[in-house]
């Protein structure tokens, strides 16, 4: 999977490396167990700070997506069907997000039709995603 960021973006680097990993597992690109880039392999791909890919990693591992151990890298977390508190924590987050979404929609008096027609319209984008093999994380060009 092709791993892009916007240095130009209001959306902090490592926010945008940790949702284009969460959409590649939600899309199979990435899959359980497959490797990750070291932390300084990917920050020297990408041309950024260690750090920014420290903090996207730690992230990731905190909400379930990844595992980390020394020596062995980053790789994709298997799934756990019997402990999703870690993993449900970003859903959860997400639900927060699309309330204050469908406050703000009310408070600029549009339709409780509009907001979720257009809600809808972006989840079916999200889910029609295509899944395509497996390739490393990189630097667009």
């Amino acid at each position: 999977m092709l791993l892009t960021i916007d240095k130009t973006s209001h959306e902090p680097l490592y926010q945008q490396i940790y949702r284009q990993i969460v959409a590649g597992i939600a899309t199979r690109a990435l899959r359980p167990a497959d490797p990750l880039p070291t932390v300084r392999a990917l920050a020297g791909d990408l041309g950024i700070n260690m750090h920014t890919v420290h903090k996207a990693y730690t992230l990731l591992k905190a909400d379930g997506y990844i595992t980390m151990r020394s020596r062995a890298g980053a790789a994709v977390a298997e799934p756990d069907p019997g402990d999703d508190t870690e993993r449900d924590a970003p859903a959860r987050r997400m639900l927060e997000e699309l309330h204050a979404l469908a406050l703000a929609y009310r408070a600029r008096g549009r339709a409780m039709s509009e907001f979720l027609d257009d809600a809808a319209a972006q989840a079916a984008q999200a889910y029609a995603s295509t899944t395509g093999p497996t390739t490393r994380l990189a630097k667009a060009q």
